[in-house]
């Protein structure tokens, strides 16, 4: 797959160190992956969930560091990429605000 825009992972892993590892974790082994749907994304991340924002359109939300983060992303398998939306503490994640902002 390829991974648009992996900075933007750079600058989460700077913002929140105790999730650094996890992040790069997530990256090589998205970069490694060949996925056509999410059950092949489940494959690699079973507990890889999809959610439909306020703009009608579905994201792919990952769960990092035991729960403590959730990434979200939108996977457009047709096209092999994978785009980073936004990282959140759990705490923030679970008020769904920002399901508003996509």
């Amino acid at each position: 797959m390829r991974l648009i825009k992996r900075t933007t992972l750079e600058v989460y892993a700077a913002r929140h160190p105790k999730a650094a590892s996890a992040l790069r974790g997530w990256a090589r082994l998205t970069l490694a992956g060949d996925w056509t749907s999410l059950v092949e994304t489940r494959r690699t991340f079973p507990h890889a969930d999809q959610v439909r924002v306020r703009s009608g359109r579905s994201v792919t939300i990952f769960n990092l560091c035991g729960n403590d983060f959730r990434l979200i992303t939108a996977i457009h398998y047709d096209r092999r990429k994978v785009f980073v939306l936004n990282f959140l503490p759990h705490s923030e994640y679970s008020r769904n605000q920002w399901k508003d902002r996509l």
